[in-house]
């Protein structure tokens, strides 16, 4: 299925068909386990196989016409239809804020389902725990703008669908990536794996969702969102050491140029949505070669796609 039709979809789905769509994407998240062609699902982390090619996509947050940009422009559906290597790997936030939160939901979990060795979902704050509510959440109204008197059945599958949704994600000896940062208090795999199911215990899932790189401590302070931390280089070296990688990729912050580096290269945010309420100048996605092994986020930017 090409990327035209799957829009085409998108956009004229009814309520029971998108409600038909999510019911089947959650039942077959919830079973993924074990080894899935070139990953392996342990708990709510997935570790990828250094090969092939991946795409890397930021927030969208109701975006749908920086996704279809992003899919025209990285040609990734053809790639993963040629090629059981690519994988396309979205860090979260799909809806809340853009207009067509529904359709990207749709879309992506569209993709999931026709692809489900090569796509991995990775849960936002916007995809958090209800008691980790965020400011604005319009999906509701959205829902019942889209849907009409059926919208509570689709918003109610879709709370259920953050759930089902990834911690993070492992490259082998390479990169980490989460939405928002690396939990000072994971100190092993399985602490990422299960962070869902120690909240809100632990502080490992809130990090996971919330947190932001700063340049203003060397270990973590209160954040101005309310939830997660600012965090410092030494947590990122930490967790870099930790976990055997070189590069943090990681979403949730908008950036000017669609992009932003931080702690002398060894973060990534991608920020792949544009538009009001935000005011960036680029969306960007990343475009790169599992099997490279860069030292730094530096050693990426050729990769690195503005629009």
């Amino acid at each position: 299925m090409q990327v035209k039709q799957i829009i085409k979809e998108a956009l004229e789905a009814s309520c029971l068909e998108f409600c038909r769509l999510v019911d089947e994407a959650i039942k077959f998240l919830r079973n993924e386990s074990g080894r899935i062609g070139n990953f392996e699902v342990f708990g709510r982390l997935v570790k990828v196989q250094p090969v092939g090619e991946a795409l890397v996509v930021g927030d969208l947050h109701g975006d749908l016409e920086s996704l279809i940009e992003i899919l025209n422009g990285s040609t990734f559906v053809q790639k993963m239809s040629q090629n059981p290597d690519a994988v396309a790997i979205f860090l979260g936030d799909y809806g809340d804020r853009g207009p067509f939160s529904a359709e990207v939901f749709y879309t992506i979990l569209k993709l999931k389902l026709q692809f489900p060795e090569q796509v991995i979902l990775l849960r936002g704050n916007h995809e958090g725990p209800e008691d980790m509510p965020v400011s604005p959440h319009d999906l509701p109204w959205q829902f019942e703008a889209r849907f009409g008197e059926g919208w509570r059945e689709a918003y109610t599958l879709i709370r259920r669908l953050f759930n089902s949704l990834y911690n993070a994600v492992i490259i082998e000896g390479r990169y980490l990536m989460v939405h928002g940062g690396p939990p000072p208090g994971a100190k092993t795999f399985e602490d990422l794996a299960y962070a869902h199911e120690r909240h809100p215990e632990e502080s490992i899932l809130e990090d996971l969702l919330w947190s932001d790189p700063t340049d203003f401590t060397g270990e973590t302070c209160a954040s101005p969102r309310g939830a997660g931390k600012l965090f410092g280089q030494k947590i990122t070296d930490a967790a870099l050491k930790r976990f055997s990688v070189n590069v943090i990729i990681r979403g949730h912050e908008p950036c000017v140029k669609g992009y932003k580096m931080d702690h002398n290269g060894k973060i990534l945010t991608l920020f792949s949505r544009k538009g009001p309420p935000y005011f960036n100048e680029k969306g960007a996605y990343l475009l790169v070669r599992l099997s490279e092994k860069p030292k730094n986020a530096q050693e990426l930017a050729p990769y690195i796609h503005e629009f």
